[in-house]
């Protein structure tokens, strides 16, 4: 028996779109073409368990990626049956998501890429001397899942919608217990649920309490544009602050202040390196980077 009514021809445009993203196999090990093989009996079985309420996910193949650092981040990959299913509700909630997201930010969204974040920093920093570079201490992993559906419930009337992004959430890694917190890295709904997040936890706090402060943020990474030394120190305090309300670290070693030091800039001050926005702000300096 179905209780939502979900037109079936959004998961044959989801699985399209699961298709030319080219991605990998889950914890099934069903792959992209073994999905297709049976299509139309696969996208039968999610889009009647949608409708019916008794569609649950299965967990995520965690897969390791070396960082530059020597470090590793952790992704988790859904089946294919399961990125089909967030890609129907990330098309239906991202229309009305866009519309209330910051102008500032601009990672995994339509229209805005890191290219336009680096064109406005340089901007920013033609006109304020300090830049605060913040990142946040395993963004993704740490996403409060209170915190989160308030977010999605405030925005979204269907059930069926909140239904499963609340299961989602709670999908865990294969052979461990169900998520307390976090969304996995490599899920298709978890970029626009990360930035659902930090409009609220940082994008909107800003503009209401600090609306002369310019800033980008690209996902979990940001940089703050201030005039002194003392206004950057003043900020990353009440940053700092600000994200342990919403259950969130600040990474002491990667959010740092700099000096816009440039031809015309040449005050004594202890240059630091940006995080994700390093070289391009660099760039923005006039600094040679060698690339």
């Amino acid at each position: 028996m179905r209780t939502y009514d979900i037109p079936k021809e959004k998961f044959t445009e989801a699985f399209e779109k699961v298709k030319a993203n080219k991605g990998s196999y889950g914890v099934d090990g069903v792959t992209v073409k073994h999905y297709e093989a049976e299509l139309e009996k696969r996208l039968y079985k999610v889009w009647n368990r949608m409708s019916s309420g008794s569609y649950f996910p299965k967990a995520v193949r965690k897969v390791e990626i070396p960082k530059a650092d020597g470090k590793k981040r952790t992704l988790g990959i859904p089946t294919i049956e399961d990125r089909v299913a967030q890609t129907v509700v990330r098309d239906m909630i991202e229309e009305r998501l866009e519309a209330i997201f910051s102008s500032n930010s601009y990672g995994y969204r339509r229209g805005k890429s890191q290219h336009m974040a680096v064109e406005e920093a340089r901007r920013n920093c033609w006109q304020y001397d300090y830049v605060l570079d913040l990142d946040i201490k395993g963004f993704f992993d740490n996403i409060n899942h209170e915190l989160m559906m308030k977010a999605v419930e405030y925005h979204i009337e269907e059930k069926w919608i909140k239904q499963s992004i609340e299961r989602w959430l709670k999908s865990p890694y294969e052979g461990e217990a169900a998520r307390s917190k976090g969304t996995p890295q490599g899920g298709v709904i978890s970029p626009i649920l990360a930035n659902l997040y930090l409009h609220y936890a940082l994008d909107k706090w800003l503009e209401r309490e600090y609306p002369k402060v310019k800033f980008e943020r690209y996902a979990d990474d940001m940089i703050l544009h201030c005039k002194t030394a003392e206004e950057a120190e003043e900020l990353k305090e009440a940053i700092e602050k600000r994200l342990s309300e919403c259950e969130l670290e600040l990474n002491q070693e990667k959010s740092q202040i700099s000096y816009c030091q440039d031809e015309k800039r040449r005050k004594r001050y202890p240059k630091s390196e940006f995080h994700i926005f390093r070289i391009y702000v660099q760039r923005a300096r006039g600094e040679n980077t060698g690339k």
